[in-house]
């Protein structure tokens, strides 16, 4: 077995899953990035997205929801005229509602990692069953955060990209139990494993 499957496609892709997917953040600026280009994946391959990841941080001021909280029509349409990012309207809009539902978050909670990890209690989770039975596309967990974050104001963050994200953030552990990048997580991270999907 050895790494997960599809970390396998190119360095890029290979470099994310080793270094970055599935460790545990905790810096709002680095989730909101992730929640950035999950939002953005929708409807498109993952290695689309990190082959693009660059020319949307230009675009998207560094990922700072603070700048991109106060963007409107404006910043929306010089966007648009950016090369090489995803040229979506509803997406660029999404990215500024988010970054503005966001900040309600951070007043309420303090900071947006304190929200999405108090689901968990702070806890990584690994479920057994998706070793032998696959990983779903959305699971309760997801649902759950995906029906609270709706309410909050977030758009196009429906279970299947919560998901993504829980699992890019190192909320859920999806990392095959024979990767090495995941048995360094292992090793380091507060773990709970779960019966459950």
């Amino acid at each position: 077995m050895g790494i997960c499957d599809w970390a396998n496609v190119n360095e890029k892709m290979k470099v994310y899953h080793d270094c970055e997917w599935g460790v545990p953040v905790y810096d709002d600026t680095v989730l909101f990035e992730y929640l950035v280009l999950e939002l953005m994946q929708s409807g498109l391959s993952w290695n689309t997205i990190l082959q693009k990841r660059e020319t949307l941080k230009a675009a998207y001021a560094n990922f700072n929801y603070e700048v991109l909280a106060d963007c409107g029509p404006e910043e929306a349409d010089k966007i648009m005229t950016c090369e090489g990012i995803i040229r979506q309207r509803s997406k660029i809009k999404a990215v500024f509602q988010n970054a503005r539902a966001l900040k309600k978050i951070r007043r309420e909670f303090g900071s947006f990692s304190d929200y999405l990890w108090s689901y968990t209690k702070g806890k990584v989770y690994v479920y057994k069953s998706h070793e032998k039975l696959g990983v779903p596309a959305a699971n309760e967990l997801s649902t759950t955060v995906a029906v609270d974050l709706k309410k909050r104001g977030f758009v196009f963050l429906g279970p299947v990209t919560v998901y993504s994200h829980l699992q890019a953030c190192g909320i859920i552990h999806d990392h095959a139990s024979s990767c090495p990048a995941g048995e360094i997580i292992r090793r380091t991270a507060p773990f709970i494993y779960r019966e459950d999907m």
